[in-house]
């Protein structure tokens, strides 16, 4: 599972052009889309998500970063990238940091489930809205 993303972390001499650190950020969405029937059948995320929607939350996570212009700093990003991939795929996360990564997103439990209005005192009230992301 791990042997194909085995040369993919080792660090690449910064990108010289802003079109060649683009093409390293296509050549790591790509990378991170093929491994994603992977990381379904690791973490066992059939029931809870498709491919297609961990697609787009990968995709999200690239566009949130679509102002950079400076290449050193996509090269940074895109490493970083290659880093979160590569501890994914070898299984150095577990199921929970995942599902709360990307399959809830940046809401996290709050949306789903309801709990910050469930403490009845102002203390418990207070302690909710300032506590979560």
């Amino acid at each position: 599972m791990a042997s194909s993303l085995r040369g993919v972390a080792r660090v690449q001499p910064n990108s010289k052009t802003l079109e060649e650190a683009r093409s390293r950020t296509f050549d790591f969405f790509k990378k991170a889309c093929r491994s994603l029937p992977t990381v379904m059948d690791i973490y066992n995320l059939h029931d809870l998500v498709t491919v297609s929607q961990l697609r787009s939350s990968i995709a999200a996570q690239i566009r949130k970063n679509i102002n950079v212009t400076n290449p050193k700093v996509i090269d940074m990003l895109v490493f970083k990238g290659i880093e979160e991939l590569t501890n994914i795929v070898d299984h150095a996360k577990q199921r929970h940091h995942v599902i709360g990564q990307y399959v809830l997103g940046p809401e996290g439990f709050d949306k789903d489930l309801g709990i910050q209005d469930q403490g009845s005192s102002h203390f418990l009230k207070r302690f909710y809205e300032t506590n979560y992301f």
